[in-house]
């Protein structure tokens, strides 16, 4: 994938779950995504809550046989989109290969513009939410 076809789509201030509904369903047409500042998007509820249903997600398994959780806030991004769709069919694990998720904005999109979903948009909730990474801090991420 090169970054000269592919939509970038900056996830600051954008809710989590509704960003990836739309992303995904924009992946299973053909479409190639970028996504910068993974770690300024947003999960609506209160954070104790979130954080509490993250730590429990992690409590399950065997240690080093899975299932595995991610950490860093740009792949929980890409797990989250990676559930809604249909990982057990081609189309569903070719679109997966069609998506790239980032921490910040690389040095080689600095110069490219960036588009939003207004549907996801942080501002239009009326309660509380924390960023993806606080929640990654929290869970274990070093960075």
């Amino acid at each position: 994938m090169t970054f000269e076809d592919a939509t970038i789509i900056d996830a600051s201030g954008l809710i989590l779950g509704r960003m990836a509904s739309i992303i995904a369903k924009r992946l299973l047409m053909g479409e190639h995504i970028i996504i910068v500042n993974a770690e300024k998007a947003v999960v609506s509820g209160k954070r104790l809550s979130i954080i509490q249903r993250y730590k429990r997600r992690l409590e399950i398994g065997h240690p080093g046989k899975g299932p595995i959780h991610p950490r860093r806030p740009d792949n929980i991004i890409r797990k989250t989109i990676k559930g809604m769709l249909p990982r057990y069919k081609d189309k569903g694990r070719f679109a997966l290969k069609r998506l790239r998720v980032y921490i910040g904005v690389p040095e080689e999109l600095k110069d490219r513009e960036f588009q939003t979903i207004n549907e996801a948009r942080a501002n239009k909730l009326k309660c509380p939410y924390t960023t993806v990474a606080e929640i990654a801090r929290e869970i274990g991420w070093r960075g």
